[in-house]
């Protein structure tokens, strides 16, 4: 499928480069004021996630034909500005959204000890599941940077299991190749984005330790500056990988992209921060009959800002214009 460099999406001239046209509509964007109905979903190991979801006729009463999955980033939620952005375009467009919180990111612990991980797919699954049930005839997924990992994890690692009512997926941002973008996270020039996944992970660890103490070793958790220390001591080891290297290896997107059936769209902007050469997969995507690769020379990472430095309604738009063509 096409490999295009050439897009509409144009950065403000007054923020050139990625690290301000990630850091600034993430500062100034509250995101717009939507009806969210939450519900939550109760999975199949005695655990749950919360749901929220948009109808565009304003009523869960009348439901659209088709809903819209779309997954947050690492530690972020359903009501993050650019969840909510995403959400209003696709109201807007007639079909219904199901914004997914993963584990332990829904303003409530999760009940067991795992959490989620940057390539579990169970929950996604979950919730396309409850959307064929709920008998919505299209389903579409979305999913931005680690939720867009998933996402194409999801499509790619067993396909048969896709449901036929899955339509399409757009994924954003996505770090394809974790292992390369771990590193490119832990450069200087970087530093203040892993400061804040590590503050956040670190809190996290810190209350599951309290919920299941002795499960966690958690001496030097304060002292942990990036993820190889972080996925060696926790998340390798209670998702039941051998090491860090062993997790982001069977993780990433990178290893199923050419195996995904389903129409899908990858929009990675060229000047991301987060992102190694090895996530503008052009190869697997000139290769495949069912992906398209989009790389916009600008727009940071999850940001494609407008004039006003929030988001731009041009992600939306080119997100459902996919997914209804498809």
């Amino acid at each position: 499928m096409p490999v295009s460099t050439n897009c509409a999406y144009a950065a403000p001239f007054w923020l050139p480069g990625g690290h301000a046209q990630t850091i600034v509509p993430r500062v100034l964007q509250r995101g717009p004021r939507l009806p969210f109905h939450r519900k939550r979903l109760e999975l199949a190991d005695g655990d749950f996630i919360d749901v929220d979801w948009v109808y565009a006729s304003g009523s869960p009463r009348k439901r659209a034909a088709g809903v819209v999955v779309i997954s947050h980033g690492l530690e972020g939620d359903s009501r993050r500005s650019y969840m909510r952005s995403l959400a209003k375009c696709v109201s807007e467009a007639g079909w219904d959204v199901a914004a997914r919180n993963f584990r332990s990111c829904g303003g409530e612990m999760n009940r067991l000890l795992p959490f989620y991980h940057s390539g579990e797919t169970g929950d996604l699954h979950a919730v396309v599941s409850l959307c064929c049930a709920e008998g919505y005839e299209r389903v579409a997924l979305a999913g931005f940077s680690v939720g867009g990992n998933q996402v194409l994890r999801y499509l790619g690692e067993d396909p048969k299991q896709v449901p036929s009512e899955v339509c399409a997926a757009v994924a954003i941002s996505v770090p394809c190749d974790l292992a390369a973008c771990s590193t490119v996270l832990a450069r200087r020039e970087n530093r203040v984005y892993m400061q804040y996944f590590m503050h956040t992970l670190r809190r996290k660890i810190r209350e599951k330790n309290q919920l299941f103490p002795d499960a966690l070793n958690v001496d030097g958790l304060d002292f942990m500056r990036n993820f190889k220390e972080f996925d060696d001591r926790f998340t390798a080891p209670i998702f039941g990988f051998k090491s860090a290297e062993d997790y982001w290896r069977k993780a990433s997107s990178s290893q199923v992209l050419e195996s995904i059936r389903v129409s899908t769209l990858l929009i990675n902007a060229r000047n991301d921060p987060f992102l190694a050469p090895s996530c503008f997969p052009m190869r697997a995507a000139s290769r495949s009959k069912a992906l398209t690769l989009l790389i916009p020379r600008e727009g940071g990472h999850v940001g494609f800002p407008s004039a006003s430095g929030h988001h731009d309604a041009w992600l939306g738009r080119e997100t459902m214009n996919f997914i209804q063509r498809s």
